[in-house]
């Protein structure tokens, strides 16, 4: 395939990706308790009448709509930029331990009275984030397999150690109890410009420093061949991992698996491109969970699943596969 025919075939399969999370964030707001049709969804889109149904795709649905772009992006991101900046397959925040880094730091915060803002909330979940990406990589760094663990065990302490605190304190238990369980339900009601903004920001962030991880990916050797400063795109790297990791969970709990499922989908897009790669994450991690978050609205008819039941039930299978085929090698 020549250069030329490169960027066509990824602009259209790029395009492709952009319909496809058009029709599924169409056919998400029409799904709840109660149906809008798909037609009378773009009509309200197009022209509000101010009908009732219009005014539940609106008020309701559309911000959820759009808090599950941004969650979905921010999570599929983050976990393509770990994979590559790794070199391993099995990355992931949720496995990492990174997601409940950012949960047991809000816990943590709203117990000692940290987390009474928005802005209060995002810090501590980027700190958490943060810290526990350092730990994690520090105990783990020697093998894929041996990271995957090491994240698994930090998770379970440190979710542990928040349920405790959560039990112990009545006041975090009823202002977290709904939180801890990763769910888009209800969240569309509260502000979403600035973790919106950050999130957006920090992908904008991930595409400057694409071409950087391109030569990251190869080799250290070759990235310090091809001028290109490997100590300062890890650390610009993870700065951009713990703020998308840490405005997604501030906003909508911990949700696992996604940034494992759709980097290795993306990647069989991407030809080995990591600008590419991103892109499409960035499109596709959206119509995951914008699916996860439909099927979280039907399953039952008593109510709502937690959309972080409904990716760990679509993830558990992805991590399977991934340990079979990669776990034993050395990457």
């Amino acid at each position: 395939m020549s250069a030329r025919q490169l960027p066509v075939r990824q602009l259209t399969v790029l395009l492709g990706a952009l319909v496809l999370l058009a029709v599924v964030a169409v056919v998400s707001i029409g799904v709840g308790a109660n149906p809008v049709a798909p037609a009378e969804v773009v009509r309200a889109l197009l022209s509000y009448n101010g009908s009732s149904e219009h005014l539940i795709v609106w008020d309701i649905r559309v911000p959820r709509a759009v808090l599950a772009v941004g969650v979905g992006a921010a999570l599929a991101t983050a976990g393509a930029v770990i994979q590559t900046l790794s070199r391993n397959p099995l990355a992931e925040p949720g496995i990492l331990g990174v997601t409940a880094g950012a949960g047991f730091a809000i816990t943590a915060g709203s117990a000692l009275g940290l987390a009474a803002t928005q802005g209060g909330q995002l810090g501590l979940a980027v700190l958490g984030s943060a810290l526990a990406a350092l730990l994690v990589y520090a105990v783990g760094r020697q093998s894929p397999l041996r990271l995957v663990l090491t994240g698994v065990a930090l998770s379970a302490v440190l979710t542990g150690v928040s349920l405790g605190l959560r039990l112990m304190v009545p006041e975090v238990l009823d202002q977290y109890r709904f939180w801890s369980v990763g769910s888009l339900a209800g969240r569309e009601q509260a502000p979403l410009t600035l973790p919106l903004v950050v999130i957006a920001l920090a992908l904008g962030g991930t595409l400057l420093v694409s071409r950087s991880l391109n030569a990251v990916a190869l080799g250290e050797t070759v990235a310090h061949a091809l001028g290109v400063h490997v100590g300062r795109v890890r650390l610009i790297s993870l700065v951009l991992i713990t703020v998308l990791v840490g405005a997604a969970t501030a906003v909508a709990g911990p949700i696992i698996f996604v940034g494992l499922m759709v980097p290795h989908l993306a990647r069989r897009l991407a030809d080995g491109s990591v600008p590419w790669l991103l892109a499409h994450t960035m499109v596709l991690g959206p119509v995951l969970l914008l699916i996860a978050d439909t099927l979280s609205r039907v399953l039952l008819v008593t109510g709502e699943v937690p959309v972080a039941i409904v990716t760990a039930f679509l993830g558990g299978p992805v991590l399977i596969w991934a340990v079979r085929r990669y776990g034993t090698e050395s990457l």
